[in-house]
């Protein structure tokens, strides 16, 4: 999994977007610009991923259409999961927010366990750590994860999606109505 921050001119980090396994890193290769230079990419979880140069992405998007509607839409669901994000970062408690980052981290690692400390995830939620603990204490004490240091495991899938805004919900219907 890989978190797309900005940062600040302050040295205030917050993640605008995430990218796991069904998604693309770099989109902007394929529509001729580059990264502003605040934006920065961040190896959260370890996995598998294939690279590939820009020219050679640049002449396979002109080439092959299929590969190019493909590549749009997942360009339009990475702008609704920011878009999203915007949204849910203003106007949705930190226990909710909390609860949809878990699991949009578990959608893009396929895995119910990851190695995530509560600093790392106050920075990507843009909130202070003692946020991030308090919330997760609440989710331990209902039985909904556990947590060691370090890491954290999701038990109970059904109550965390219950916990969580409407915001996983609607990111997910996007990226599976959009990315079939």
């Amino acid at each position: 999994m890989i978190s797309v921050t900005v940062t600040m001119r302050d040295g205030r980090t917050v993640e605008a977007g995430a990218i796991g396994s069904r998604e693309v890193v770099g989109i902007n290769a394929f529509m001729g610009g580059c990264e502003a230079t605040q934006t920065e990419y961040i190896v959260q979880l370890p996995g598998d991923a294939i690279r590939i140069g820009v020219e050679p992405m640049k002449v396979e998007f002109d080439r092959n259409t299929e590969m190019r509607d493909l590549m749009l839409k997942y360009t339009q669901a990475f702008i609704a999961q920011i878009s999203q994000n915007v949204a849910c970062n203003r106007l949705h408690e930190i226990d909710q927010r909390f609860a949809r980052w878990l699991l949009e981290v578990r959608d893009r690692v396929q895995s119910d366990e990851f190695p995530l400390t509560h600093e790392f995830i106050a920075e990507m939620l843009g909130i202070r750590r003692s946020g991030v603990s308090e919330a997760a204490q609440k989710l331990t004490a209902t039985g909904i994860i556990n947590q060691k240091r370090g890491k954290i495991r999701i038990i109970d899938f059904p109550e965390l999606s219950k916990t969580s805004c409407e915001c996983y919900g609607a990111l997910r219907e996007e990226y599976n109505r959009l990315l079939k």
